[in-house]
């Protein structure tokens, strides 16, 4: 009885022991282990000169080395960074040594946004040992780009979009907009008085805005009308202007006309990344454009936290590989890097998960990435209609108004 007894408990202790292993590979199976699969990075340039300047400012185009809108030593900088953050957090996933089957990246064709990818890889990708010059610890990248006319992808806002511009017109008509008009009427009147410019609207406080703070960056001494207050709303309001292009009204239907393009072209390159598509070969997709890009696309993932992105920040996507036993699932993590020295911050689409599965993304973002671009742009036959009724109306009224001037002269010449 004795020696049966301890049979039976060790059996029992065996079919334990068989259940709990089962549960444990179970479980394994289950979790699995995430396999990175592609990345696309989004970033804006780093570190400029001012755009332009304002009638008043002291400080003209001559006062930047390289003149406006150029990338400053302090943007290579930045850039470089970027790139050895990339290359520590990438390790083990790109080669150690630049490899053109590996990455692609594209520009905008402008001189900040060019210069700021050309960093950005010599911290990438240095050098083990010299590639074709001793003295010189860098290697040539290539950079593909595309003129701005053709360009469809990476300038924002997109012109040529007569369906944006009502959208747009339709958001200066909203009654946020048109409140928030009246309540800085005053502030635009005293900036419009000190700049010696012809108008200040929301439409235009941005530039003020932007040249004030790369002044500012750069250690100019700024006019004594602009104070820290002054700075602080200028900044509000730039960060409003910002907004309003890409939200405030209708944000569907404009990230369709704008952002959406951006992103529909991401979730395509994710799909192919998930199948292994033979297309598309690349670990690494990389867009080297401005604050508008990420604005808009973040404005079309509604992710945006309406604040201007700081030079040289990162919009990161990465699609993972999670297999087990039993089932392979395909995920999708974003990732928002806005200040050096610091790990980016996670961001994730409403009605999922951080690690979002890739066909709930693409059902998640599939309202806001456009058909046909081209057509939804175009205005609507009513909308035309519209648009050639208030024509008529205004030359109707003018040319009414022309016909009481000359009916009036007319008679002061007769009367005469």
């Amino acid at each position: 009885f004795f020696k049966s007894d301890m049979l039976g408990q060790a059996q029992r202790m065996q079919i334990h022991f068989s259940l709990l292993l089962e549960v444990f590979v179970a479980i394994h199976a289950a979790t699995g282990q995430r396999e990175l699969k592609f990345v696309t990075l989004v970033y804006r340039h780093g570190d400029r000169s001012a755009l332009r300047t304002y009638p008043s400012d002291p400080y003209q185009e001559d006062a930047w080395p390289q003149g406006f809108g150029q990338l400053t030593q302090e943007g290579m900088k930045q850039h470089f960074e970027l790139g050895q953050f990339l290359r520590r957090r990438y390790r083990g996933f790109l080669s150690e040594t630049y490899d053109w089957r590996e990455i692609y990246v594209r520009s905008t064709d402008v001189d900040r946004t060019l210069m700021s990818a050309e960093s950005n890889l010599a911290g990438m990708y240095p050098p083990k040992v010299p590639i074709f010059n001793s003295n010189i610890s860098w290697q040539p990248i290539p950079i593909h780009t595309e003129p701005r006319a053709t360009d469809k992808l990476l300038f924002y806002p997109k012109r040529n979009c007569p369906r944006y511009e009502v959208l747009r017109n339709e958001t200066e008509d909203t009654n946020v907009y048109q409140k928030k008009t009246l309540e800085n009427k005053q502030f635009f009147e005293f900036v419009k008085n000190n700049t010696k410019l012809k108008d200040i609207s929301f439409r235009s406080v941005w530039k003020v805005y932007d040249t004030l703070f790369c002044e500012s960056q750069h250690n100019m001494t700024l006019p004594s009308w602009v104070t820290q207050t002054v700075m602080d709303k200028l900044r509000d309001l730039s960060d409003f202007s910002l907004k309003a292009l890409f939200s405030v009204h209708k944000r569907v239907e404009k990230a369709r006309l704008q952002g959406g393009v951006l992103l529909g072209q991401i979730v395509r390159n994710l799909t192919k990344a998930a199948r292994n598509d033979s297309a598309l070969p690349k670990k690494m997709m990389v867009y080297s454009a401005h604050d508008t890009t990420i604005a808009a696309l973040q404005s079309a993932l509604d992710v945006f936290n309406k604040k201007q992105p700081p030079y040289a920040s990162c919009h990161i996507f990465f699609l993972l590989k999670k297999s087990s036993t039993t089932f392979c699932t395909r995920t999708v993590a974003m990732f928002f890097r806005n200040e050096s020295g610091r790990d980016p911050y996670p961001l994730k689409l409403s009605n999922c998960s951080q690690y979002c599965p890739l066909e709930d993304f693409k059902r998640i973002t599939q309202s806001v990435i456009p058909e046909n671009w081209e057509e939804e742009c175009q205005l609507s036959r009513n909308q035309k209609s519209r648009d050639c009724n208030t024509v008529l109306v205004i030359t109707v009224t003018v040319l009414a108004l022309l016909c009481c001037l000359l009916a009036t002269l007319i008679l002061l010449q007769c009367r005469k």
